[in-house]
């Protein structure tokens, strides 16, 4: 076999393999389950059923196939099995594909919904990393303050790594992911930091008090002590006057 038929080959096989992981995709039950986990817990079959607003058996069908394909994972404590997130490239890859897709915009009829959706665009988690205008603003601070450069992608800066250091946040290095990213976030339409350091700053937040999980979702409450991560008092302000 020649090597431009060894290529053809090649090509042809990973056309038919993107085709299959995409279809896992192309059904609104399997991507609404796939965007609930996207807050980076593991949920129950029960729980997905009702966020899907399908039956227990339909939805157990729909958690085979994306646990056989590999985006989701499964975990099990005693007679419980919980699904979640194969990992956070494939959370971070569902957050571009989210980004990407036309936005419809729905007439809110009620008080409650209207709460809802402001604070998903005011504050949340992708997976285990800060988004929405928090996850926004949180990285044009870095960036104004020299601690983030975008010259080549994006990378911290000696003086972020300090700065890191002198916070206490722990960066978990993993193989296969990168320190920093960039991720498009969905509301803002504008980068917000993905990677391990991402991940670091909201665990950090998380276990300091600084955001607390509102129940029910990925959206976060901003508590005054998130300045310790160095946001403009305009940011701040808008962040606590709606939370």
């Amino acid at each position: 076999m020649s090597a431009r038929q060894d290529v053809g080959v090649n090509t042809s096989m990973e056309g038919h393999e993107l085709a299959a992981w995409a279809k896992m995709l192309a059904d609104a039950t399997r991507a609404t389950v796939c965007l609930a986990l996207l807050d980076g817990r593991a949920w129950t079959a029960t729980e997905l059923a009702k966020r899907a607003g399908v039956s227990r058996p339909t939805i157990s069908e729909h958690l085979n196939l994306l646990v056989d394909g590999g985006l989701l994972t499964e975990v099990r404590q005693g007679r419980h099995r919980y699904v979640k997130l194969a990992g956070p490239d494939t959370a971070e890859l569902l957050e571009d594909l989210a980004a990407l897709a036309p936005r419809r915009t729905e007439d809110v009829t009620n008080l409650s919904g209207a709460s809802k959706r402001g604070a998903f665009a005011r504050a949340r988690t992708c997976y285990d990393h800060f988004a929405g205008r928090l996850g926004v603003a949180l990285t044009d601070a870095m960036t104004d303050r020299g601690l983030l450069d975008w010259s080549s992608g994006v990378a911290l800066t000696p003086a972020g790594v300090n700065w890191l250091d002198e916070l206490g946040v722990v960066v978990e290095a993993r193989r296969g992911r990168p320190a920093v990213r960039s991720c498009l976030d969905v509301t803002e339409r504008r980068p917000h930091l993905a990677g391990a350091t991402g991940a670091a700053l909201c665990t950090h937040a998380l276990r300091q008090g600084w955001v607390t999980r509102i129940p029910g979702g990925r959206a976060l409450k901003v508590t005054g002590s998130m300045e310790g991560f160095g946001l403009p008092a305009g940011v701040m302000l808008d962040l606590l006057s709606r939370s």
